[in-house]
């Protein structure tokens, strides 16, 4: 982590203004890059990259590596040729405030399709760094789109993919990665630091699973011997069952590590900084059996430790490492995250018990940590303030010196950016004061409002920006 006291925006890509129905690689990144400059901030957080799985998440992500295709910014496939005015007008989608990841399955490839195909007779530059993932994606992206069904379902004398159909998903793959390179670029020339986000888990149906089974926990027939969550939590009184399969960290401990180092390596190709989602699975994860009702009949295994993390810092020493250290720690799983070296996070939703310390409250946080108003996993912070206990909420009022006249969001940034944490991160859904409409997921729940939340333009004013800036300035971040 940077030394000097600094602070950033947690905003996904696809939660960008655009008229095409979600973010993009294109202009609506580069312009929130000059509002973050604007409002003197140096990160920008985004969410996964990766093309989304289950319930469009992109925790459930089918590669470890690919990016999301959805975020092509089709005014610059215009701008080379490739679209036309007529079909970018039929890409517009009325609702500026959601994403319908429905609608975009069925229009937006096909319409990339299109591209494609002109692509053939054009000859565009590519920036795109070394993608040496990209085979083995490709070929299986083009197996899913022929028989549209998980892999375990395909016919097991399928033939292999015409060479059409592969170079579709290649030229996807290849243009996503210039866009995100190019945008990386224009980031750094502003001095916005970006970082990303690697999720723990990859989705059943991915192409590791695929390609390289002997890294999961499988039985015998190559099923999953057991699959991922967590034990009940302040999320869910029966815990989370997430369906991933599970590392094989016991039997194939070099294999697992080798794919991990090749993951951390893509990361610092492409990000500044990354957090590690579910970090504390390093000490400790939970593994629940193939067939369990819930997550409760889940029990604990021993992770890979310290000796995984040292090897992704030698494999990656210039990537900032973020600990997603967040949930029901026990004593020895607290003591491995606050001793691993590496930042962890401290979430101000969790912080005011009326009654109680809290290790979360701002003069409590230690230097080496990340503060966050809330995540894409929490409530919005004016969201929690409306549904918490009457206790609560009058602490964090009095705690935060809340004013309706102000705006109650400003509070809760000034708040986490006076802390002594080096590093301060709020959602923009918090420093635009936003309610539970505003909420990006809602661990444990399948549906249409997460991962959906989108922000309008007209959000990025000087007043916001200037206001933040302000805040920023004052609290020498």
């Amino acid at each position: 982590m940077e030394d000097h006291r600094s602070s950033g925006i947690l905003l996904a890509v696809s939660s960008l203004p655009g008229p095409y129905g979600i973010g993009s690689l294109g202009g609506p990144s580069r312009r929130f890059v000059d509002f973050l400059a604007e409002a003197g901030q140096h990160y920008w957080q985004i969410l996964p990259l990766v093309p989304p799985g289950d319930g469009s998440s992109p925790y459930m992500s089918p590669s470890a590596f690919a990016g999301n295709p959805y975020l092509i910014d089709l005014d610059e496939l215009a701008a080379e040729g490739l679209l036309t005015p007529q079909e970018l007008d039929g890409a517009r989608w009325p609702d500026p405030d959601r994403v319908d990841y429905d609608h975009l399955a069925q229009t937006r490839i096909p319409l990339l399709r299109k591209a494609w195909e002109r692509s053939q007779t054009a000859h565009l530059q590519s920036d795109a760094p070394d993608l040496p993932w990209l085979e083995d994606y490709c070929t299986f992206a083009a197996l899913h789109d022929r028989y549209q069904a998980p892999f375990w379902q395909w016919p097991e004398d399928a033939p292999p993919p015409e060479p059409e159909e592969i170079d579709f998903h290649r030229f996807l793959q290849e243009t996503f990665y210039r866009q995100w390179m190019a945008l990386k670029k224009y980031a750094s020339r502003r001095c916005i630091r970006i970082m990303g986000d690697i999720p723990f888990y990859l989705s059943p149906d991915s192409v590791q699973m695929w390609r390289q089974p002997e890294l999961f926990q499988l039985d015998g027939k190559g099923h999953l011997a057991a699959s991922a969550g967590v034990p009940p939590d302040a999320f869910s009184d029966q815990g989370q069952l997430w369906g991933n399969p599970l590392y094989d960290w016991k039997g194939n401990k070099q294999g697992v590590f080798d794919f991990w180092k090749r993951r951390i390596q893509w990361c610092a190709a492409i990000y500044d900084a990354v957090r590690i989602d579910h970090f504390r699975a390093f000490h400790s994860y939970w593994s629940v059996p193939t067939g369990a009702e819930n997550a409760r009949e889940g029990h604990w295994e021993d992770g890979p430790g310290m000796e995984l993390l040292h090897a992704l810092q030698k494999s990656a020493p210039q990537l900032e490492l973020i600990a997603e250290d967040l949930g029901d720690l026990g004593p020895e799983a607290l003591q491995f995250v606050r001793t691993c070296g590496i930042p962890g996070m401290k979430v101000m939703v969790f912080a005011f018990d009326p009654v109680g310390e809290s290790a979360y409250l701002p003069h409590n946080c230690q230097r080496d940590s990340v503060i966050y108003t809330g995540t894409h996993d929490t409530p919005t912070f004016l969201q929690w303030l409306r549904e918490t206990d009457p206790d609560s909420r009058l602490f964090a009022s009095r705690y935060l010196r809340l004013r309706q006249d102000e705006g109650l969001g400003w509070g809760v940034i000034s708040g986490a950016w006076a802390a002594p944490s080096r590093l301060a991160i709020a959602p923009l859904q918090d420093v635009l004061g936003l309610g539970s409409d505003a909420r990006m997921n809602t661990p444990g729940t399948m549906g249409s409002q997460n991962w959906s939340w989108r922000v309008r333009q007209e959000a990025f004013n000087p007043y916001v920006s200037g206001k933040l800036r302000e805040i920023t300035r004052t609290y020498r971040r």
